[in-house]
């Protein structure tokens, strides 16, 4: 027996084919940005530290400036507060909240200032200390590029905000050469659906950017690592590494926030508070240089322990401190390489007194649970790590931290590191996401097969006694002719015909127009959009387009039975199967019922 042929998995058209091709073209435009903004963060580095004109990476750390670098991310921070101020405020910021906002709230469009002026302002800020990574500043970017071609086609709102996530996880591939992790990324926290209409141009963008990426970066792992496979007794300890790294993560977002409701209060404008962020980062960088910039060295260093605890206890305090108070400060910057560099700095500091695994193991797993717990991301957290070292013996440990960080944060933290911007922009973000019951239920299972109707031939003052007079049922009806749907008539609509020498016959008042209709293939959500867009309350459905033969009627209120099953699915317990404990259980009960009975 063959199966309903209108009724598939997915809901995809050609379409997707035109989106996928774009997001190619998107992929290898991102990556050449991403090659760009690190590129920029050299010369900026090089300029502000060592006074020179290049684009060679050099660290921060290497300047010989004594106390002149607290002035150096000061200066930088004056530039981004005017750059904010006289171009765009949305530079300010670490990017993800930003690229999550334009999506949800902005139809997923950027202007060509937030393209430039991004890039630009997150290169300064880097490039002049600060603590930041060059990947929100990307996936800001990335996005705008995705954003601004998506609007040269005739696309609507969803098939933007696909090219968009498409441009900003691109970019992030570019940057670590993680592209499995960014695809993640993209479905953990900017799409909000899992559909081939968003996933597979993502995906494509993703692929793209990974195989062009050797031709502008260095190929192969960014962090290479190799480590043993941990027994039995190690997922006790992971277990701990993730509440630990949950904690953190807790205490660096709920710190973040107080420390920009502090700056809130300051009684003067914010385009200075980037300035006065630069001047805590430049004290924070002349006790501990290696907490200045991007810090991909030092997390290596990390990640192979070859930094003393001592040290490793100094670079992550003031790391800490000078990240939350630099970008609180609303300067622009990526929070994906502090949390690595903070994450890791952990677990070198507990790895020697953590049983069950080898030392080398836990920067690299408190790294990622440091980042699943902070961005609410566990999946994507674990790939990340894992590409950045293709340690596959890493895996397991990696999950189990990084879930049991997430766990701790969604149980502790009413919104991530993320989300809590936003809400303080005034939107609300629901993160979880499921199948909507509207589309697991299909029309033919909600509607009412046995309709009254009226017939074209019927004269329209008949039908306005018969059907609309005291002993009216129905609100409308369907009009048919030999069984076939001619359209939908309610009582102000025929007064108004009537009103019409020319219509005698309920025919006579639908011309030749397609009446709006329902097929019993389609899922509930489809047609309570269409009934959302007409501003109706009912539609007929009929057996196909083309013979228009009348099979019932569906309504707004029967689209609530799709929602009650689910209601019934959430919220009613059961027990189906009972252990002789619970059936124990419940004779003690019922002779405690007794015993009461008979001492009344």
């Amino acid at each position: 027996m063959h199966g309903d042929k209108s009724k598939g998995d997915f809901a995809a058209n050609a379409r997707l084919l035109r989106i996928a091709v774009i997001a190619a073209v998107i992929g290898m435009l991102s990556t050449f940005t991403a090659y760009c903004l690190l590129k920029l963060i050299s010369f900026f580095t090089n300029l502000f530290f060592f006074g020179v004109l290049s684009f060679e990476h050099r660290s921060p750390a290497e300047n010989t400036l004594g106390l002149w670098v607290i002035a150096i991310p000061a200066l930088g921070g004056l530039i981004i507060g005017l750059i904010a101020r006289f171009g765009t405020e949305k530079i300010r910021g670490h990017g993800i909240p930003e690229a999550i906002e334009a999506i949800l709230f902005g139809k997923s469009k950027m202007s060509p200032k937030v393209a430039v002026l991004k890039p630009l302002s997150s290169a300064i800020a880097i490039g002049s200390g600060g603590p930041f990574g060059a990947e929100g500043p990307i996936i800001m970017t990335g996005g705008a590029i995705g954003s601004l071609i998506a609007q040269h086609f005739h696309l609507t709102s969803a098939e933007r905000k696909t090219l968009l996530v498409a441009g900003a996880v691109a970019g992030m591939t570019a940057v670590f050469g993680t592209p499995i992790a960014a695809v993640m990324l993209a479905v953990e926290l900017l799409l909000f659906e899992l559909r081939p209409r968003s996933f597979l141009p993502v995906a494509i963008a993703c692929a793209v950017a990974g195989f062009v990426r050797p031709l502008v970066l260095e190929g192969g792992a960014l962090f290479p690592l190799q480590t043993e496979v941990l027994g039995p007794v190690g997922l006790l300890s992971c277990a701990v590494a993730g509440v630990l790294a949950g904690a953190m993560s807790w205490g660096l977002s709920t710190s973040l926030y107080k420390v920009e409701d502090l700056f809130g209060k300051l009684p003067f404008h914010w385009m200075w508070w980037p300035a006065l962020g630069g001047l805590a980062i430049g004290i924070g960088g002349f006790f501990q240089p290696r907490a200045l910039g991007v810090g991909y060295d030092v997390i290596g260093d990390l990640l192979h322990n070859h930094l003393a605890v001592g040290v490793v206890i100094g670079l992550i305090l003031v790391k800490a401190v000078i990240w939350v108070i630099s970008l609180a400060s609303g300067t622009s910057g990526g929070v994906l390489a502090p949390l690595l560099m903070m994450g890791a700095a952990l677990g070198a500091v507990l790895g020697p007194i953590m049983p069950g695994g080898e030392p080398a193991l836990w920067p690299m797993v408190f790294m990622a649970a440091t980042l699943g717990g902070m961005m609410r991301a566990p999946i994507m957290a674990v790939l990340f790590a894992f590409e950045l070292t293709h340690d596959i013996n890493a895996l397991l440990p990696l999950l189990t931290a990084s879930s049991c960080a997430y766990g701790f944060t969604v149980l502790v933290m009413r919104r991530s590191i993320l989300t809590e911007k936003i809400a303080r922009r005034g939107y609300h973000i629901y993160r979880e996401y499921g199948i909507d019951p509207l589309e697991r239920h299909f029309v033919s299972e909600v509607m009412t097969a046995q309709v009254q109707t009226i017939d074209a031939e019927t004269p329209v003052g008949t039908a306005l006694e018969m059907q609309f007079g005291p002993a009216q049922t129905h609100r409308a009806y369907p009009v048919v002719r030999d069984g076939a749907l001619v359209g939908m008539i309610d009582k102000a609509a025929l007064l108004a015909g009537i009103q019409n020498p020319a219509v005698r016959t309920m025919g006579d008042l639908f011309g030749a127009n397609v009446p709006i209709m329902a097929l019993p293939g389609e899922t509930c959500r489809v047609v309570a959009n269409r009934l959302a867009v007409h501003g109706l309350e009912r539609l007929p459905v009929v057996d196909d387009a083309q013979s228009r033969r009348l099979a019932g009627m569906i309504s707004r209120s029967d689209l609530v039975k799709p929602s009650l099953a689910f209601s019934e699915e959430e919220d009613r317990f059961e027990t189906l199967r009972r252990t002789p404990l619970h059936a124990l259980r419940q004779r003690l009960a019922k002779a405690r019922r007794g015993e009461d009975r008979i001492a009344s």
